[in-house]
């Protein structure tokens, strides 16, 4: 974890204008509408928002597995939008690393050649040796790796796929929910591994995370994301403490607060009507059929992402 100060830090990853749309049928559904983002070196970031709101084809745009519509992607210094399928693939297995929902293996392949999958696409052979500093590294037995999947826990099949995302010494690793489907207990061993693996080997995450509460003590910063737009970005501790858009604001307070007189206090915003389908999004603010501060000028005007201070960015015309 990075100090607040993070802005100083180099861009990992910047994002311009981007827009990806899926045409099912003849409904063209846009994901990710028009969005701009930056995310800088050694920085732990976390992206949350409702299911369609676009997290995960966002992460697949970053790690080069989906091209954009129109806009432009760069990450680590390599320009996405001028790759071709080839310099793609290389780029991913060496680049980036990929921390899936439940470790993501395949249950054919013994636990060793799962986690060299990597390393094979990027042309490198014979390197059990590393395979069992991966292991140690995630706290595993290297005397496993001839095993099958199943034969592993739900935690120890998530701590093999960030030995897998590990395997090319990556820079960068986005996780998609990596902790959703364990037990708290795990979750937290989870979190804290990826964040002794954060300041020992220098890496940047993109997190997608449902559940704020548990994430909170790692994140150098929070993205909220709503309908296919970032609708607040801030650092951690500025957005759990001062959240601005009212959809954070909803987001945050059904986060428990530790301190049981607060607790018992606290307000919980509860929104009204569902999250609308991104096949027929609503007119200008996305979120002003739910929102109890929305006006005319809501439904007609898209938001800008606008600076309030420092690096604390809302998309709210009432801010």
């Amino acid at each position: 974890m990075v100090s607040n100060s993070y802005n100083t830090n180099p861009i990992t990853i910047k994002v311009s204008n981007v827009t990806k749309a899926f045409i099912i049928g003849k409904t063209r559904i846009t994901i990710l509408d028009e969005l701009d983002f930056q995310c800088y070196e050694n920085e732990f970031t976390i992206i949350s928002g409702p299911s369609g709101s676009g997290k995960s084809t966002f992460l697949a745009v970053i790690g080069g597995l989906t091209r954009v519509d129109e806009g432009h992607v760069r990450v680590l210094n390599h320009d996405l939008n001028i790759m071709d399928e080839e310099a793609l693939a290389l780029f991913r297995s060496v680049y980036v690393g990929f921390v899936f929902q439940t470790g993501h293996l395949i249950d054919s392949l013994t636990v060793l050649e799962n986690v060299m999958l990597p390393v094979e696409l990027a042309g490198k052979k014979d390197l059990d040796d590393k395979v069992a500093e991966l292991f140690n590294l995630v706290g595993l037995d290297s005397s496993m790796m001839d095993r099958v999947p199943h034969e592993f826990s739900g935690g120890q099949r998530q701590r093999l796929g960030i030995a897998r995302a590990l395997a090319c010494n990556p820079s960068l690793i986005v996780c998609d929910e990596p902790i959703s489907a364990l037990d708290v207990s795990i979750q937290a061993q989870i979190i804290n591994l990826l964040e002794k693996l954060q300041k020992s080997l220098g890496l940047t995450y993109l997190f997608i995370a449902h559940d704020l509460s548990v994430v909170q003590h790692i994140s150098d910063r929070v993205a909220v994301m709503y309908l296919g737009r970032i609708v607040e970005i801030a650092n951690s501790k500025e957005l759990y403490q001062s959240p601005l858009h009212p959809y954070t604001k909803a987001l945050l307070s059904a986060v428990p607060v530790p301190n049981p007189v607060r607790e018992r206090e606290r307000v919980r915003i509860v929104l009204k009507g569902e999250v609308p389908s991104p096949a027929h999004p609503p007119t200008g603010c996305h979120f002003h059929p739910r929102c109890s501060i929305a006006s005319a000028e809501c439904e007609e005007f898209i938001p800008p992402l606008n600076t309030i201070s420092g690096t604390h960015q809302v998309s709210c015309l009432k801010v």
